[in-house]
């Protein structure tokens, strides 16, 4: 195991009607302040909004709001939100939503320090010293950015989707009530699904020692989203499955499915690209194609880890690693399809003539590889990966 430093400061509370604690919690941290941040029709729609404002109101903590942001979120919301705060001065951020949501509020919280451009964060032109704190109130179980350092955002002007990854980001707290998802249509529940799962895939598929604990952890995950999925879906109203699901999204993205062990993602970058040049598409549908076809274009050079993953995640019994692999592979494919989840970038409507642009984000106009495990991908490998998504 890698020598490793993990940090993961945020306190959990988890389970039915935690919300109404929003305005405790605010006032035994100390804040007065507050800037509400929120997508749109959920949080109106389940009340949420509501009961917070009614909570704040009723402890006497100002607020102020800003609303609208949409999934793949683009830069003009931090711009719009970092205007309001700044005429505000909020000492807490409080994000209602889910990852897009959770995004904006931090690259707000830290653009608030920053007098240029907040995407320089997210291009690596800058890093963040100094950030407001973050509050979240989870809405969906997908992304993990209630407990990750990551914040990725859309410049639609280039179609650069990119993030940028800083503990200073990671939020202070995050209520979760699985009662909040129950009314999400079931396609944005499985995009959620596929999305923590290749969180914590994207972690496991890296350099390890065999009896690597990460690793272990990050194939129970899998299992475990596996069949809570397939209940949720069916039964969206079922609490055990809804919970199961929801604090697997912030385990799958705050690194404890891989500490001790190097990773670089590989599929999001590719998956990036799709979302950034087509924002039509929800991101954890993209990454689940993406991830087929980087898994078929790469799996040999890691005979061990893929045919491991089919043996635990699958169940698959056979004896040889490369027929392992690719029934794990397959059985992927077949369980995305279960829950109706796209397998194809055709299904998005993207087809052979949109691959040339498609690579040029990915690679940076051929200026850079992405991924380093097993392999570096050129632009000649992407370019390949994507073939095999149509």
């Amino acid at each position: 195991m890698q020598n490793f430093e993990f940090y993961s400061p945020t306190k959990i509370f988890f389970g039915k009607a935690t919300e109404n604690k929003i305005a405790d919690i605010i006032k035994n941290y100390g804040f007065k302040k507050v800037a509400i941040i929120y997508g749109g029709r959920t949080v109106i729609k389940n009340g949420l909004l509501a009961l917070v404002e009614a909570k704040l109101i009723e402890s006497k903590i100002s607020f102020v709001e800003y609303g609208g942001i949409t999934p793949n979120p683009e830069l003009r919301f931090v711009n719009e939100g970092l205007k309001v705060c700044k005429d505000f001065e909020p000492d807490l951020l409080l994000a209602l939503g889910g990852g897009s949501v959770i995004d904006v509020t931090k690259a707000i919280s830290v653009a608030y320090y920053y007098d240029g451009d907040p995407f320089h964060f997210n291009l690596g032109l800058t890093n963040p010293t100094q950030a407001l704190p973050i509050g979240a109130i989870l809405t969906i179980s997908a992304a993990g950015s209630e407990l990750s350092n990551s914040c990725v955002i859309t410049n639609p002007e280039t179609k650069i989707k990119k993030g940028f990854n800083k503990d200073i980001v990671r939020p202070l707290f995050a209520i979760e009530n699985p009662e909040l998802t129950y009314t999400l249509p079931a396609y944005q529940t499985a995009a959620g699904v596929v999305d923590m799962m290749m969180h914590t895939m994207e972690r496991y598929f890296g350099p390890s020692d065999d009896n690597q604990l990460s690793d272990a952890w990050a194939l129970e995950l899998c299992k475990n989203v596996i069949k809570s999925a397939k209940i949720a879906i069916n039964q969206p109203y079922n609490y055990d499955a809804r919970a199961q699901l929801m604090i697997a999204s912030s385990f799958a993205h705050n690194g404890i499915t891989g500490f001790g062990k190097s990773s670089a993602f590989v599929v999001h970058p590719l998956e990036h690209a799709v979302s950034g040049y087509a924002p039509e598409v929800t991101h954890g549908a993209g990454i689940g194609v993406c991830y087929l076809g980087w898994a078929r274009y790469i799996y040999k050079l890691d005979l061990t880890k893929f045919a491991k993953f089919a043996r635990v995640v699958f169940n698959v019994t056979v004896d040889d690693d490369e027929e392992a692999s690719i029934i794990g592979i397959n059985q992927m494919e077949e369980f995305y399809k279960s829950i109706g989840m796209p397998t194809t970038l055709n299904e998005f409507g993207l087809t052979e003539n949109d691959l040339p642009e498609l690579v040029a984000l990915a690679s940076g106009n051929g200026t850079r590889a992405i991924g380093l495990y097993p392999q570096s991908l050129s632009a000649k490998d992407i370019e390949a990966i994507y073939r095999l998504c149509l």
